[in-house]
């Protein structure tokens, strides 16, 4: 009798990503750590108080959980099982409601019109055709006059090394983001260098884009 062995994942997490998110979130302690995104918490300050909002690709919690503590009524969604599982655990220690779900992007119910704000914080492990769709329906689940909150890796955070995906086609220019969104009017869209320091996954210096994007009304 012939036994199958599961296969193992790539060493750049990519064949088998779902996998990949699983045993790195199954660590101990925060992946990226227990505070929220400095950029978001920057940028909340556009959002209306209650505000329903979508973070995508939310990981263990730490920026869906903090928008619910501030009043925001929160859906987040994240590929690894694991990482929702430690979420919904860390959002019930500390009282805080979000509707946390287990979706890829391609699995998610991007319904037209449905959210205030949306949130997409170092969505980064996609493919140009992924990151396409994933756009697509960031997009199409915003409101008239809603906002997106974006960051991510600049193609120069290859020289840095600190974080991302390590592939040029993964990363973002400014006019990558104008091109995929090209009917957003943009408040702010910029490229800077910063030093991060969010657990063991994004530490050092980095090469970001930040952009906050508003969809006509």
């Amino acid at each position: 009798m012939t036994t199958h062995t599961p296969a193992t994942p790539a060493p750049d997490g990519f064949s088998d990503p779902r996998e990949t998110w699983n045993a790195r979130f199954a660590q101990p302690g925060l992946h990226y750590g227990a505070e929220p995104n400095a950029f978001l918490v920057r940028e909340s300050a556009r959002l209306a108080p209650g505000s329903r909002i979508l973070s995508a690709a939310d990981g263990e919690g730490r920026n869906s959980l903090w928008l619910a503590e501030r009043g925001h009524h929160v859906t987040a969604f994240d590929l690894s099982p694991v990482a929702v599982d430690k979420a919904r655990r860390w959002a019930q220690e500390r009282g805080a409601e979000v509707d946390f779900h287990v979706a890829s992007v391609d699995e998610w119910d991007w319904a037209p019109d449905r959210f205030d704000a949306v949130v997409a914080i170092f969505v980064q492990f996609a493919d140009p055709a992924l990151r396409e769709r994933l756009f697509s329906g960031l997009w199409r689940t915003l409101k008239p006059c809603g906002l997106l909150l974006v960051q991510g890796y600049a193609v120069e955070q290859l020289a840095f090394g600190t974080g991302g995906p390590g592939r040029r086609d993964h990363l973002y220019t400014p006019q990558l983001l104008r091109d995929l969104l090209p009917q957003a009017e943009w408040l702010a869209l910029q490229q800077h260098e910063a030093t991060l320091q969010e657990g063991r996954g994004h530490v050092g210096r980095s090469a970001l884009i930040d952009g906050v994007a508003r969809k006509p009304g």
